[in-house]
């Protein structure tokens, strides 16, 4: 805690917290979140193609599971990129734009894989998100 001396005569004195305590606080709750992402994105990536693979087969279940774990890379490529959001890097985020883009073209090429599933693999980090924000609403 460190005491301020005041500029004015009604106030004599003003306590200021140690603010680097509340950005630790705030990194360390931050940090716990990504991971929580990631693990919610893996678990339901995996709930949902097991699903996948039991109701429509192994093709789709293949597309579901790359266009799954596409979108689990291109998540952690999106929290690297905003770890470094106000440092040394404003480049903009055209390398996973770009694994989207990569991802849609393979399965439109590709005669194992369809475009459908992939794309819904792609989104479910996604739901983990939903789920996060789920959670805070009905603690609120």
């Amino acid at each position: 805690m460190k005491i301020i001396p005041a500029k004015n005569s009604t106030v004599s004195q003003t306590v200021v917290t140690n603010p680097s305590t509340s950005v630790d606080d705030g990194m360390d709750e931050y940090n716990r979140l990504k991971s929580k992402l990631l693990l919610l994105t893996l678990a339901v990536g995996a709930i949902i193609g097991l699903a996948v693979w039991f109701w429509y087969g192994w093709k789709i279940f293949l597309s579901y599971a790359v266009g799954a774990l596409v979108g689990t890379v291109y998540f952690r490529m999106l929290t690297k990129s905003v770890d470094r959001l106000g440092g040394e890097s404003n480049r903009l985020g055209f390398s996973r734009l770009g694994l989207f883009v990569l991802l849609m073209a393979i399965a439109a090429k590709s005669d194992q894989l369809e475009i459908l599933p992939a794309f819904f693999g792609f989104m479910t980090y996604k739901v983990a998100v939903l789920v996060i924000i789920a959670q805070d609403l009905s603690k609120s």
